[in-house]
């Protein structure tokens, strides 16, 4: 089903900002430029966004904006990683994960003490999935897993992570974002996930202390 769009001129009217503040947003790269999707209408090319996405990005920037600069805001909403380490207990006490969570990540890389943002991120998806009961303990092992291995090459890019199963059986991949995936007939897709918005959310958690 294709993804419900909204007009730029009902956009602006409806999140009460101006011609001039959009684009400047989008040269700023708070607003991703493939969100901005021309149109042949019966008045000519017309400027669309995805809906859902875009009204959501303008409220976070209209609450952030006077705490942070443009650029800050840019680096939050990038799929690029940061710079900043946290132990398991920060973590926890951050709620940014469960103690259930950092006894895998303990377990797996042999508690290391502190862990990376790249590491916390793992850490952040595979708790908010077992938190849903998408996974269970023994699944979180193999995204992990999977992430370990494969996410490093994407660096920074955008990417989706996809979980699925076919007969009990469950496996998982890392697919380039946006991109067309074809599975065998009989599996079962679980979870589409976009980790360009995890790391979003996790960047924001921590912003906030």
């Amino acid at each position: 089903m294709d993804e419900e769009l909204i007009s730029k001129k009902d956009l602006l009217e409806l999140t009460d900002i101006s011609y001039g503040q959009l684009y400047r947003w989008k040269r700023k790269n708070l607003i991703p430029e493939d969100w901005f999707v021309r149109k042949s209408t019966f008045t000519g090319q017309e400027t669309f966004f995805p809906r859902n996405k875009i009204l959501a990005r303008i409220e976070k920037i209209k609450n952030m904006k006077d705490d942070l600069s443009l650029d800050q805001l840019a680096d939050m909403f990038s799929p690029g990683l940061v710079s900043t380490s946290f132990t398991k207990e920060e973590l926890v006490k951050r709620n940014i994960v469960i103690n259930a969570t950092m006894d895998i990540f303990a377990e797996y890389f042999k508690d290391t003490g502190s862990f990376s943002f790249e590491k916390i991120l793992y850490a952040y998806v595979i708790d908010q999935l077992l938190q849903t009961g998408d996974i269970s303990l023994e699944e979180a092992k193999i995204l992990l897993q999977t992430l370990d291995d494969h996410y490093p090459s994407f660096q920074g890019r955008n990417c989706e992570l996809i979980f699925m199963r076919k007969l009990g059986i469950s496996t998982c991949l890392l697919s380039s974002s946006p991109s067309e995936v074809f599975f065998e007939k009989g599996a079962r897709i679980v979870f589409r996930m976009n980790l360009a918005n995890s790391i979003e959310e996790l960047k924001i958690k921590i912003s906030e202390g």
